[in-house]
């Protein structure tokens, strides 16, 4: 693929190509922009959908909701979509929307400091350094690796990966293969490898609520009918939608009513592990919520397979072809995987981003907890827009969903700026700090903050700077306008303003 010159100067430069990056180009680009940039790190539209190869890769959202409402695929084949169905979805979109001149592959952030004089970012990249007036972060939360420093990691002398830079090249057939971690991917991940591994040890910190992966292939009538009618798709949607919001009903208004689910998720269990055993250890311990709920009809069966273990206890050490659990048992390995998720909480790209006073979004962070306002700008931090941004994830729906909201908050800004000759924006600190204490206050008594549980929603702090609280209309409701009462403006004529409500 010919790279386009990576411009030296532009209006707006995005960073990302999942669906947050990409669905920002095809916005910018239908609009009528054309100074914008888009800078990636890969080689490849696709973000956490690109990185995730690992198999049985899946989304636990169904098809037609985790997708973009501009652009609907009638084609799917499953009711939950497989990586390479929804990786392919992404790059259709982007050569169909026409964004990939836009597109710099191989072209990683590595820093960014605001220029007050200027009004601008001045962004340090892997391939030179750009100029933007606006900067759109679209990293998103599962982009980077969280692997776990565990005693003696560096003297193993076997293979070691993580599921989100699986090692394909590497075969796993009858070797005696480390798991850690029972997270999303590796319930996923796991009965691949039982049936390769000449043994597996799964190493389980606390046992996940699995639910049954309610799936199913969708024919070529089913697909012919979304095709040629396009309401029956868009009907479908809305039902998944519907559907979905009322799962907060137990997440977060009434979170007993979760019991119901939990006697179904214990009903699987029971149903697919013989072994009371077994079944002891496989038991969840807190409100099924808690945690990210998981969906699969595999897992357990194959955790039930007579080459397979499950640790309970945690991780002493590692050794050069051993890994040795906190009650003193060796076990011998010739791989490890980690199924440890991601920096969610800590994002490595706020590390890198330096705001008007000199220090960078990590730093600000570590004092008050990832914040911002409506989840998407940061006081501070003038010109800058993040996606997927603090508080906007979901246990519920389609980040998707949430993904568009914000982008449409964003093009409202942007044309509100050159409509008024606005050179900067930065929101007020008194509505930033009052946004989030609501958001921490709706988060009390949620499953997610009070379900007897540690999970990635919370941070170090055991804050909870991840997950929206509430119903996702109120949220899109929310940012259908950019009110430029409730930011600092910098007019071209270089005199700071607070607008009047």
């Amino acid at each position: 693929m010919q790279q386009p010159p990576l411009p030296a100067r532009t209006g707006v430069l995005v960073v990302g190509t999942g669906f947050a990056g990409l669905g920002t180009a095809v916005r910018l680009r239908t609009s009528g922009r054309t100074d914008f940039a888009v800078i990636e790190r890969g080689d490849d539209v696709g973000g956490t959908w690109r990185d995730n190869s690992y198999p049985g890769c899946a989304c636990d959202v169904p098809s037609h909701m985790y997708s973009f409402s501009f652009a609907p695929n009638p084609d799917w084949t499953r009711a939950f979509s497989a990586q390479p169905e929804i990786e392919a979805y992404l790059q259709r979109v982007a050569r169909e929307r026409g964004v990939l001149p836009h597109v710099h592959f191989r072209t990683e952030l590595l820093a960014a400091r605001w220029d007050g004089s200027t009004s601008t970012w001045t962004v340090e990249t892997s391939r030179g350094t750009v100029v933007a007036d606006v900067l759109v972060l679209g990293t998103g939360g599962l982009s980077d690796p969280s692997v776990p420093s565990l005693p003696g990691l560096d003297r193993f002398t076997g293979t070691t990966f993580h599921s989100a830079t699986w090692d394909h090249e590497h075969d796993l057939t009858g070797e005696r293969v480390a798991v850690v971690g029972t997270g999303a991917s590796a319930i996923q991940f796991v009965p691949h490898v039982q049936q390769r591994a000449g043994r597996l040890t799964l190493f389980q910190r606390t046992a996940p609520w699995v639910m049954p992966r309610r799936d199913r292939a969708i024919g070529p009538l089913e697909r012919r009918i979304y095709r040629t009618v396009p309401l029956a798709q868009k009907l479908s949607r809305a039902g998944i939608y519907a559907g979905r919001e009322s799962w907060l009903v137990g997440f977060a208004l009434q979170p007993s009513v979760m019991r119901l689910a939990e006697r179904m998720a214990l009903k699987l269990l029971e149903k697919q592990v013989p072994d009371p055993a077994l079944r002891a250890r496989l038991t969840p311990h807190y409100r099924l919520g808690c945690k990210r709920v998981l969906l699969s009809n595999d897992y357990y069966p194959a955790l039930s397979q007579p080459n397979v273990d499950v640790v309970t206890a945690g991780i002493a050490e590692v050794r050069e072809r051993s890994v040795v659990d906190t009650e003193g048992v060796e076990h011998e390995v010739d791989t490890i995987i980690f199924g440890t998720g991601f920096r969610v909480t800590d994002p490595p790209v706020a590390e890198r981003v330096v705001g008007k006073d000199g220090r960078t979004l990590a730093d600000v962070w570590a004092q008050q907890g990832m914040s911002a306002y409506l989840g998407t700008t940061v006081a501070g931090f003038p010109n800058l827009f993040f996606l997927v941004g603090p508080n906007t994830g979901l246990g519920h729906n389609s980040i998707v969903y949430m993904i568009e909201s914000q982008i449409a908050y964003l093009m409202d800004g942007l044309a509100q700026m050159d409509a008024a000759g606005i050179a900067a924006v930065e929101p007020r600190r008194e509505l930033q700090d009052a946004w989030n204490d609501k958001l921490q206050a709706d988060l009390q008594g949620t499953v997610w903050n009070s379900g007897g549980c540690s999970s990635w929603y919370l941070d170090a702090a055991g804050r909870n700077t991840t997950l929206w609280p509430t119903f996702t209309l109120p949220f899109r409701r929310r940012l259908s306008r950019f009110d430029l009462s409730e930011y600092d403006v910098q007019p071209a004529a270089r005199q700071s303003v607070t607008v009047p409500a």
